[in-house]
């Protein structure tokens, strides 16, 4: 998503642009279209990046760096690199309680946050697991700090693009494509957790390509929309109108869940990226156009490269319980006064 993403803007702009895989067939189509270059290799497979490599590049940009080792294989290649961007994660910040994004309770960083918050101590358990991956990339980032080459750290929030393997938007596209006339939202819809447009990442990434330099940096959108305004946003997309029924405690468990849920907003301070010179492409509405219009193709086409979540995907599955939500609505209805 970030990688695709990344060489659409910068083959836009008349850079030379290569990309690495495992699977030349993943490449897309529009980006070969562009002249990007594809050679295959694993991001394990230190002697084939470091051929692919050659003799160096203006910018090296790693967006699969999930653990201290991928960073050490980093190293010898952003050596040979004028600027290299280093993908992590907003998921590193904890607040002060100790509770970050992916711990039991949600975390409150007390307001938007900067590069200097607090982050989770460095770790080496399996970085695909919620316990383990914030650490993991705490400690990747700390790898490439400590090698004093002009590797920037970059910091995202919830990414959106075209490609993404977790497209959340999913939510609520797939309710507009089942034609659901309700859409049940959990604590009035008012849930914020900021979202990043791989576009807008991209736009970071060529900033930090011409001016070379280690640092850190976070990654939001402009704005930070609440749940119940991004349903707003894809239904109007796609020209689908629904009636919002705006849910408090008193629901049932489990009722109008979104990806954007929590009691406390979560939200990136960017003020370092615009000083910078970072400008962004645009806010969520603008930028998150074409995941769903690739959300809604994908669908139409009957999905024959299995880009779209299964049914039996536990992170989605949770999101669609219409038995249930059909039935509070049919209780809501009896209850109505006539």
């Amino acid at each position: 998503m970030i990688g695709g993403a990344t060489a659409r803007r910068l083959a836009a702009a008349g850079w030379r642009v290569d990309v690495a895989g495992r699977d030349p067939g993943r490449l897309p189509p529009d980006l070969a279209a562009a002249g990007v270059r594809f050679h295959q290799a694993d991001r394990a497979d230190a002697a084939r990046l470091g051929e692919v490599l050659g003799d160096g590049a203006d910018l090296l940009v790693d967006c699969v760096c999930y653990t201290a080792a991928d960073a050490r294989l980093l190293l010898p290649l952003a050596a040979r690199a004028s600027s290299t961007a280093l993908i992590s994660s907003k998921a590193v910040y904890v607040d002060a309680a100790g509770n970050h994004a992916n711990s039991d309770a949600a975390p409150d960083y007390g307001g938007p946050i900067t590069e200097s918050q607090a982050t989770l101590p460095p770790g080496d358990m399996n970085h695909r697991s919620p316990e383990g991956y914030g650490p993991n990339k705490v400690a990747a980032e700390l790898v490439a700090l400590d090698s004093g080459l002009p590797i920037s750290i970059l910091r995202p929030a919830r990414v959106h693009g075209v490609g993404a393997r977790r497209p959340r938007e999913w939510v609520f596209v797939k309710r507009v494509l089942d034609r659901r006339p309700a859409v049940l939202l959990g604590a009035r819809g008012a849930g914020v957790v900021q979202p990043t447009a791989a576009a807008n990442v991209a736009a970071l990434i060529e900033t930090v390509a011409h001016q070379p330099g280690a640092r850190i940096l976070n990654s939001a959108d402009p704005d930070a929309p609440s749940a119940r305004e991004i349903a707003k946003t894809i239904a109007r997309q796609l020209g689908h109108s629904w009636n919002e029924v705006l849910l408090d405690e008193t629901a049932g468990p489990g009722l109008g869940r979104t990806p954007w849920d929590g009691p406390h907003p979560v939200i990136l301070d960017t003020t370092a990226s615009l000083e910078l010179g970072y400008k962004p492409v645009g806010d969520y509405a603008g930028t998150v156009a074409d995941e769903v219009d690739w959300l809604f193709d994908v669908h139409r086409s009957g999905d024959p490269l299995g880009m779209l979540p299964s049914p039996q995907d536990a992170y989605f599955a949770r999101f669609f319980d219409y038995a249930a939500e059909d039935a509070y609505l049919a209780a809501r209805r009896r209850s109505a006064p006539r």
